[in-house]
């Protein structure tokens, strides 16, 4: 989602080269690929994914209106495989689409943790209103009167709708878990959307904020927590990849999730122990993975970097196959989407024992939208490593106006990081691909 206070960033294309000197061409043939973005917020957009330059779109899901959305755009332009992904030229329309099913932060609110329902509720007249009324004084703050609870939606169980996202995952194998996270920062929009007013824009999916002011109830970061760690866990169960969102919780956040992984870290070995123990026998120190790596066709030919096979094969480690992936209560990688934090907390995750490997993508509307984030933008890049830096729009309509912010986007982290755009889009196609598909 595009903006903290729950309002749609505009989708005016940032201007490019008014500095008047010549733009190297952008290398879309590579393959770009948009880490996070909400094209079903717009759904009359969706027939334009056929014609743009981005070779692939990580497509979202946040609430109870975009499920379905979501799924049905993936039916129709997802991909099933890594091949598929590279298979550009193989049709006149290549498939386009990776889905994400989660439920955002802002609207965790509309889900309740029936684990913790009371085994005997009080005898009140109409039970479906008594727990509605409970569960809103219970997780939004301050305490909302009847009025204000009575504008939200009936809260929905979060067993119904986890059960609903695992079969959705199950039928996209390619499929993440997101959009999921944390947000100290959001308030709850003022009443009810009239569906039916003329005045209504018609082509945005129901359920956002829609220009409607911003009342003084947010959700109680326990809440929050209890709703994405529901979430994580059942990543971890199979074995998919999650987009994290963190907005002024960058501790919560990484706290609920080393919360999670805690006893499966990875034991980190000195060099000098390393060599000591190679000089009796041999063992393998680079992870403590219950996955097994061997390696095949695959090599840096195929992102144009050319040498022969047999010696890409000798310096260039690619997985073949896997042993069966054994569930775990974290997710096995994350992105942190357009990640605002500073470098100080982007390098928590990368302490080595971390079991869940960890990626950033970066976008032109949150990373670079404000001052404060343009000023620190320069340092976050520098310390995010080369093999897990990712690009993301987070717009929420597809088409011209989304190319345009990946190219802005990635043309500032290739100059940051000193890359051509060549170099630098494969490494970042590259990124994408390990986080997707491990």
């Amino acid at each position: 989602m595009c903006s903290p206070t729950g309002e749609s960033i505009p989708h005016e294309v940032p201007k490019r080269g008014d500095d008047g000197a010549p733009k190297e061409s952008f290398p879309w043939h590579i393959g770009v690929y948009d880490a996070h973005c909400h094209p079903t917020d717009t759904m009359a957009s969706i027939s334009s994914i056929k014609n743009m330059q981005a070779r692939l779109l990580t497509i979202m899901a946040t609430r109870g209106q975009d499920q379905d959305l979501v799924a049905s755009v993936a039916e129709q332009h997802g991909i099933t495989d890594l091949n598929e992904l590279r298979e550009s030229g193989s049709s006149e329309t290549p498939k386009k689409v990776v889905p994400a099913f989660g439920w955002h932060p802002w609207f965790s609110h509309q889900l309740y943790d029936d684990s913790k329902d009371d085994e005997q509720e009080e005898e009140v007249t109409d039970v479906r209103a008594h727990k509605k009324t409970k569960h809103y004084s219970t997780v939004l703050s301050p305490p909302p009167d009847a009025d204000f609870i009575a504008s939200l939606p009936d809260p929905i169980p979060l067993s119904k709708f986890l059960q609903e996202t695992r079969q959705r995952l199950l039928a996209h194998p390619t499929a993440l878990v997101g959009e999921i996270g944390l947000d100290k920062a959001f308030r709850l929009p003022w009443g009810k959307v009239n569906e039916s007013s003329s005045s209504r824009n018609g082509d945005l999916t129901p359920g956002g904020r829609e220009g409607r002011m911003l009342s003084p109830y947010h959700v109680k970061m326990a809440h929050q927590v209890d709703v994405l760690k529901a979430q994580l866990c059942l990543a971890g169960e199979l074995g998919r990849p999650v987009s994290l969102h963190g907005v002024q919780a960058h501790g919560v956040l990484f706290d609920a999730l080393a919360s999670l992984w805690k006893g499966h870290e990875k034991e980190v070995v000195s060099r000098k122990k390393q060599k000591m123990i190679a000089k009796g026998v041999s063992e393998d120190f680079s992870s403590s993975s219950d996955e097994e790596e061997e390696f095949d066709e695959f090599d840096d030919l195929e992102f144009g970097l050319g040498e022969p096979k047999q010696q890409q094969q000798q310096q260039h480690k690619v997985k073949k196959s896997k042993k069966p992936y054994k569930p775990k209560p974290f997710p096995p990688r994350a992105c942190l989407h357009s990640f605002s934090g500073p470098p100080q907390v982007l390098k928590q995750y990368l302490d080595p024992k971390i079991p869940a490997k960890c990626y950033f993508s970066f976008s032109m509307v949150v990373n670079l939208g404000t001052a404060g984030g343009e000023a620190k933008f320069a340092d976050v890049i520098r310390a995010c490593p080369d093999g897990q830096v990712l690009v993301e729009s987070d717009l929420h309509v597809a088409g011209e106006d989304m190319d345009g912010y990946l190219e802005d986007v990635a043309r500032r982290i290739c100059e940051i990081k000193g890359w051509g755009l060549e170099e630098g889009m494969q490494r970042i196609r590259r990124n994408y691909e390990e986080f997707l598909f491990g």
